[in-house]
């Protein structure tokens, strides 16, 4: 008998509903960005964020179609588990994650001393690593 393959993306999803950053009245998201890492860039709003920048969750569905610009809405997955795709320096095993601005996540960096004002950047616990491409978090 083999061990079945943990599926764990259903366990305590949350789900939340932002606005699109835009630049130039162009949505800065589109349809082939679903799965991607996000970041808070306005007051209710989403992006991929700056490099460093704190993760918010994984989007996971936009409203209306590429063609919509400015009438769209973004659904993110804000808490739960999430599996994302990921770029250097990949996380390893329990560590936590920032965005890279171009919708993967990256390990965290270290910090010396306490951390800033505000709390650290650092978000999620990594469960699971897949290869050099994706890892699998805990949003928290």
């Amino acid at each position: 008998m083999s061990v079945r393959d943990q599926n764990l993306e259903n366990v305590g999803a949350v789900f939340a509903t932002f606005e699109i950053y835009q630049a130039g009245d162009v949505d800065d998201l589109k349809d082939e960005d679903i799965g991607k890492a996000v970041a808070i860039s306005d007051d209710y709003e989403v992006s991929f964020g700056s490099d460093g920048d704190v993760l918010l969750g994984k989007l996971a569905d936009l409203t209306l179609t590429d063609a919509d610009q400015g009438k769209r809405v973004a659904t993110v997955q804000v808490g739960g588990v999430v599996t994302l795709p990921a770029t250097t320096t990949v996380p390893e095993l329990g560590d936590r994650v920032v965005v890279d601005g171009d919708g993967s996540v990256k390990q965290a960096p270290a910090l010396a001393g306490n951390d800033p004002a505000g709390g650290n950047v650092a978000r999620g616990t990594v469960i699971a690593v897949h290869g050099t491409t994706e890892i699998t978090l805990i949003l928290n």
